[in-house]
């Protein structure tokens, strides 16, 4: 017993050492990597980066060639480092502190000290990098913009910093990556795939060719050129009727949920955030807390919608059956209720019906559609709820699942927020406590994408699809669902008439009637929202935001858009002409309105922004 337990043992112990050696030597090639660290040199051949074109095929970006100083700590030697700062226009401070990082990083793996040279600096350099042993030059290709505006929309391409290394292993010290917009949002289809070449070095630490004949080394493969939905012409002529405003500018094809236009204003050159002047250029517009060029209003500023929330009113009364067309209500400048509160209009005809009502813009008519909404449940809550559901099917309230790299999702108040505000059940509520959400003041924020969406979901009378800004793929036409998918609202196809007929006539006698375009057949809808916030503890009410959303031709929809103009007046000053010159300016590719164009064009914001605490873009009504 005693010997079968000793062979045991020993053939117990022989496998243990045979399996330990072949997971050393077969499976853990960590020792083999550690050795090869010291003998093989990895360079990396970086790709083209993919091109991105328009709907039509305009060239938007392209790429230039640019030239990085890289540096191996561990294989430095004594160089005069007076000579290379001088060639590199650099502060020999700046230097020692860019190779301590390399160093901290790592001693083995190349870290970037200078990016971006320019092609007189990698001239002068290459010619004496002989001189400076432990460092090289890394070809790269930047970003060259062939348009000077929609930097919202592109993005911007920059270097990673350790967390991104740290979570994605195709990235190291020095690589670019792409940053906001469609440079984030398709990081991997436009980045392409680094080529790897392996380089044996001698005992002496010189290169003496290929390793193993380079079998390991590996092609880059440039990145996939896309197709944005967005039209180049349109985004630039936005920009220019935006100049010297702030605000945003969205306009969809409603048969396919294409963004056409994504303006963002005040916006600024995407050429800005190229080359080595780029952080200084980054920095100067991120510190800008007034104007904020940064910050995409098109997807991220909430606002309150004002008038043009009317419609959803209005639909919702119609398929909640509440009211019909021939309805009407009397308005005596607006509508009275509660102790001694009002809830004023502007001048017009009174009675009115739905039609006239929609294109007068009548607040009263609005108050009394929403009262019998929500007053039609047993509770306010159950009301609220029921017409909180209706406006969620239009994408309100929540993220519409498009494919932009950033979005909020505005706000639709339901039964459980009004409970908290009011203390329920402490404290009772009614429809009249929320009466501002009759005229899309009160809670309701929408962002002018949902705006936009809204009024391509009424063109056709019920359905939209989800809104995106990728066209093609290297050619090839995008075929997610999620983008090619009709979303359904709860109204009915039916009830859809009389409001496209009212908002038909807001241009033919209504509150934009002096708007309309030769030759076009529009629906919109004008508004107006009031603008508060505090000072020194006090409400404020600073000048209102001018709103209009509208789509065209109104048999046939081919385009929707939505304008919010900060500070802008009311409906039909900026935002209304603005929409009905983009609307022109797409479907007939030229302007006869050039009355509206050279006001837009001649007038500023600018000393309206300059007044204390007017340029405030995202006020909350309380």
């Amino acid at each position: 017993m005693r010997k079968v337990l000793l062979y045991i043992t020993i053939l117990t112990t022989g496998l243990i050492f045979i399996g330990r050696l072949f997971y050393l030597q077969v499976v853990d090639t960590s020792l083999a990597i550690r050795s090869q660290d010291n003998a093989i040199k990895v360079v990396y051949d970086y790709p083209q980066r993919g091109y991105i074109y328009d709907r039509d095929g305009e060239l938007m970006v392209s790429n230039q060639p640019s030239y990085d100083v890289m540096v191996i700590p561990r294989n430095l030697k004594p160089f005069d480092t007076t000579e290379f700062c001088n060639i590199l226009n650099l502060a020999r401070e700046d230097l020692e502190k860019k190779l301590d990082k390399a160093r901290i990083y790592s001693p083995l793996l190349p870290s970037v000290v200078i990016p971006q040279l320019t092609k007189s600096e990698y001239a002068i350099l290459q010619e004496k990098m002989r001189k400076y042993e432990g460092f090289y030059i890394q070809k790269r290709s930047l970003r060259d913009y062939q348009v000077d505006h929609s930097a919202n929309v592109l993005g911007y391409i920059a270097e990673v910093n350790q967390k991104i290394i740290n979570e994605n292993p195709y990235y190291i010290s020095g690589d670019l990556i792409g940053r906001a917009g469609v440079e984030s949002q398709y990081e991997e289809l436009l980045r392409g795939v680094k080529g790897v070449k392996h380089i044996q070095k001698d005992r002496f630490n010189r290169d003496i060719g290929p390793y193993k004949d380079g079998i390991y080394d590996t092609l880059p493969e440039k990145g996939k050129d896309i197709t944005l939905t967005v039209d180049n012409d349109l985004q630039d002529y936005g920009t220019k009727l935006m100049k010297n405003k702030r605000g945003g500018i969205v306009a969809l094809e409603p048969g396919t949920g294409e963004i056409l236009a994504l303006i963002s204003a005040p916006n600024y050159d995407p050429a800005k955030l190229v080359g080595r002047s780029r952080s200084r250029n980054y920095w100067e517009l991120y510190t800008d807390s007034i104007a904020k060029p940064l910050y995409d209003r098109g997807l991220l500023a909430e606002y309150p919608p004002g008038s043009p929330f009317k419609t959803l009113n209005a639909l919702i009364g119609l398929q909640e059956n509440v009211v019909d067309t021939d309805d009407s209500f009397s308005c005596n400048h607006g509508y009275a209720y509660g102790r001694g509160r009002k809830l004023g209009c502007h001048a017009h005809k009174s009675p009115l019906s739905m039609i006239p009502g929609i294109a007068q813009s009548c607040n009263a008519y609005f108050a009394n559609v929403y009262r019998r909404i929500i007053e039609k449940y047993p509770t306010p809550q159950d009301g609220m709820d029921a017409w909180n559901e209706h406006l969620k099917s239009f994408g309100l309230g929540q993220f519409m699942g498009n494919d932009l790299s950033t979005g909020r999702p505005g706000k639709i108040p339901d039964s459980d927020y009004y409970n908290r505000i009011y203390d329920y059940p402490t404290y009772k509520w009614y429809a009249t406590a929320t009466l501002s959400n009759a005229i899309g003041q009160g809670e309701v924020l929408m962002t002018p994408i949902q705006l936009a969406n809204m009024a391509a979901t009424i063109g056709n009378k019920g359905w939209y699809y989800t809104p995106h800004i990728l066209k093609e793929i290297d050619g090839t036409p995008i075929k997610e669902e999620k983008f090619t998918k009709k979303n359904y609202t709860t109204i009915e196809a039916k009830h859809f008439e009389p409001v496209i007929a009212g908002m038909h006539e807001v241009y033919k006698s209504g509150t934009a009637s002096t708007l309309r375009i030769p030759g076009v057949e529009i629906a919109g809808k004008t508004g107006t929202a009031e603008n508060f916030t505090k000072i020194n503890g006090k409400r404020v009410q600073l000048t209102d935001h001018s709103i209009f959303v509208a789509f065209a031709p109104v048999d046939d929809p081919k385009i929707a858009i939505a304008v919010f103009v900060e500070n802008g007046y009311w409906g039909s000053r900026y935002a209304g002409r603005m929409a009905s010159l983009m609307i022109e300016k797409y479907l007939k590719g030229t302007i006869t309105r050039t009355d509206m164009e050279s006001w837009i064009m001649s007038h500023s914001l600018e000393d309206e922004y300059a007044k204390p605490l007017s340029g405030e873009p995202f006020i909350i009504n309380q």
